[in-house]
């Protein structure tokens, strides 16, 4: 594996496990007040993007890091809506 395929693994890795906090918490506490449902929806619609754009390039380092990110982001705007 190449230095950037190095790279791109880890920022998709950093990134994408960056929301299992988030949606542990808000699982845990079901307190989701402090998050904007604005900032979710189109965070969540930006991602499911990047996923088509994977499909279309047949990227798969972009569409599993996206498809995993859309789960966890989606988690978040769901409990949001349900709990908000």
């Amino acid at each position: 594996m190449s230095s950037p395929e190095w790279i791109g693994g880890i920022a998709a890795a950093l990134t994408t496990g960056s929301f299992i906090p988030q949606v542990w918490r808000v699982w845990q506490t079901r307190h989701t007040k402090d998050i904007s449902l604005l900032m979710y929806t189109f965070f969540t619609a930006g991602v499911a993007l990047w996923l088509a754009y994977g499909i279309l390039l047949d990227a798969w380092p972009v569409i599993i890091a996206n498809s995993i990110t859309l789960l966890l982001a989606g988690t978040v705007l769901v409990l949001k809506l349900r709990f908000g």
